[in-house]
């Protein structure tokens, strides 16, 4: 692949092959050197686990990493993010990773001509999550086909959730929703399904976390969140109902006690840090195969 801006773009033999990568690399594969490359990370929005993955991805790589800041950039002076980009460009950056509040920014990036990397765009797509997402399944049950997951929570407002969504439907498993109607839509209808039947069929139980920064009305009492935790939260005694072999998942950060009990986190049937220890994985191999296209070939000068 030459960049990477939804799931929706990507085909299932280019999924496949960045999950044989990434597993291949946690299996002991040696990760190849991309030290004449250089690349800046671009985050408009506050990040922990995608920008300090993509770092550490970078640096496994040994990758020249230019430092950005949009705190102390041009964009405080109104620079477009498109010339940020394509000074970036001039300057020697051979890509870009890019977490962005507005829906489809990439769409304003047409003639930037190195890779773009969507680290997240507003409530649209987070590709790099959902890859992340697809290899934690497949390291559980090395199959997608038959799979019923369930994807419960804010999904009106969340790229995991439209980005997962679609993927996992095109590689076969089932996909149901649950949550607030008003956090659902016309294309939720035919698959949702109410939570207590949710956790009972599920094999995957994937949780989001409600985004209050998204919200028109940002209110957020103590009393709300304990009232959505008892509707529509994964409860201690809600997962308990869960098949034996079913797994929870979080694409993290987790409002403990909101979305789901806090003892839950990390409970064994909990993926929520392997999710995080593969995205690191997930990007170091999206990495490779998309400078890969710059020339350097696959496990060339390894380590």
């Amino acid at each position: 692949m030459d960049q990477l801006l939804s799931m929706e773009a990507l085909s299932i033999d280019e999924v496949l092959s960045v999950l044989e990568e990434a597993d291949a690399y946690r299996n002991g594969k040696p990760i190849p050197r991309l030290d004449q490359y250089t690349i800046a990370n671009l985050f408009f929005e506050p990040s922990t686990r995608t920008k300090l993955s993509f770092v550490k991805a970078e640096q496994m790589l040994g990758m020249n990493i230019l430092p950005f800041d949009d705190r102390t950039s041009s964009v405080v002076k109104g620079e477009s993010l498109y010339d940020t980009v394509k000074t970036l460009e001039a300057i020697g950056c051979d890509a870009v990773v890019i977490r962005h509040p507005e829906n489809q920014y990439y769409q304003s990036l047409k003639g930037i001509n190195i890779p773009v990397l969507n680290a997240g765009d507003g409530s649209g797509e987070h590709p790099t999550q959902s890859l992340l997402d697809l290899l934690t399944i497949f390291q559980e049950f090395k199959t997608f086909q038959g799979l019923n997951i369930v994807i419960c929570g804010d999904i009106a407002h969340s790229r995991v959730a439209k980005s997962n969504a679609q993927i996992l439907e095109r590689l076969g498993a089932n996909v149901y929703f649950s949550g607030p109607n008003m956090w659902l839509d016309e294309t939720t209808n035919d698959k949702k399904i109410p939570l207590d039947r949710a956790v009972e069929i599920a094999d995957v139980m994937m949780m989001l976390r409600i985004q209050f920064e998204r919200h028109d009305d940002k209110n957020d009492s103590e009393r709300e969140k304990n009232e959505y935790h008892h509707k529509f939260g994964l409860t201690v005694e809600r997962a308990a109902r869960m098949k034996k072999h079913a797994i929870i998942m979080h694409p993290a950060p987790v409002n403990r006690g909101v979305e789901m009990a806090s003892e839950l986190v990390e409970a064994p049937s909990s993926r929520i840090f392997k999710q995080i220890e593969n995205g690191v994985l997930i990007r170091t191999a999206l990495l490779h195969q998309t400078m890969a296209k710059k020339g350097v070939k696959h496990y060339e000068n390894m380590v």
